[in-house]
């Protein structure tokens, strides 16, 4: 019985889809950064760092990717020499085995670029994604001038609350439930922006309920980020460091960091926080249902005063 909330549009995306070998290593990426154009631009412009699922969930693999927008001119692309070279000889004949006509015509763009993301994000310096298929759901802050991969989905908000919110109980049991679930359920589920995020009804709380989650979050943001980085680690004890493994393990103070998140989100909602998860779910149907119809109501009234 749940929709999709007007309020929750245009805020979470599918990532880019590159569509062929369009990325590259750091020491390639370093070099064509300090390459000249003839014209002078900078391949700063098309080549910047990615990031995809596995590195959220394990180590970050420090790649970069040749990206030259949604609809740069074929004729504009070759003018960052060294990219476009680099993609006319490793991408070019890929896609000219692709069924779809725009796909091999324009094999010099990936083949969704996805604009409604990018320009979501374009006033952002930092962003919010998660795996689209994950055991844990997890959240992450991205830097704005990272491009996400397609098994990312993104949320185009730089706040705190918002992050905190989404990684919190509530929002995690309404997520499984609205998800897809793998067939084995080790493997994890699905997130989809459509079910999972357009039908959350996230509260409605005061500024100091606000700021109370922001915090929350921002505590677990760093306990996580000092654990993934510790100083002075040898290499394979740094590799074995990853989100997944973490939550698989879930030790005391990450448990206590999400319970005092959880608590702040709860009160956020107005909600005493020993709620079971069907609960939960009866209250944020409810809070779906009664939006939704206010929404259709406020639509309903618009068009009434414009007629």
């Amino acid at each position: 019985r749940a929709v999709p909330l007007s309020a929750n549009a245009g805020l979470c995306f599918l990532s880019d889809t590159k569509g062929g070998p369009f990325e590259i290593g750091a020491v390639l990426a370093t070099r064509f950064l300090a390459s000249p154009n003839p014209d002078g631009r900078n391949n700063a412009d098309v080549v910047r760092r990615s990031l995809n699922a596995a590195d959220v969930a394990g180590r970050a693999r420090a790649m970069w990717i040749i990206d030259f927008g949604v609809d740069m001119p074929e004729h504009e692309a070759a003018l960052y020499e060294l990219p476009f070279e680099y993609v006319k000889e490793h991408v070019l004949p890929v896609r000219l085995g692709n069924a779809r006509e725009r796909y091999r015509q324009l094999w010099w763009l990936h083949v969704e670029p996805r604009p409604g993301m990018r320009g979501a994000l374009q006033r952002l310096t930092r962003y919010i994604a998660t795996p689209a298929v994950s055991r844990h759901r997890l959240f992450v802050w991205v830097d704005g001038d990272v491009l996400a991969d397609h098994r990312l989905l993104v949320i185009a908000s730089d706040a705190d609350y918002m992050f905190g919110v989404l990684h919190s109980r509530v929002h995690e049991v309404w997520a499984l439930a609205t998800g897809s679930q793998l067939r084995e359920a080790e493997s994890g589920f699905t997130y989809t922006p459509s079910s999972c995020f357009e039908t959350f009804p996230f509260p409605d709380p005061t500024t100091e309920q606000r700021e109370r989650v922001g915090e929350a979050a921002r505590r677990l943001v760093g306990l996580r980020d000092d654990w993934l980085n510790p100083p002075g680690l040898e290499p394979d004890e740094l590799e074995k460091r990853t989100l997944t493994n973490l939550y698989n393990q879930r030790p005391t103070w990450l448990a206590n960091a999400h319970a005092d998140l959880d608590a702040a989100v709860f009160a956020a909602y107005g909600w005493p926080a020993e709620l079971t998860d069907t609960a939960i779910l009866e209250r944020l149907l409810a809070h779906n249902v009664t939006r939704s119809a206010a929404e259709q109501s406020d639509v309903g009234q618009l068009v009434g005063a414009e007629d």
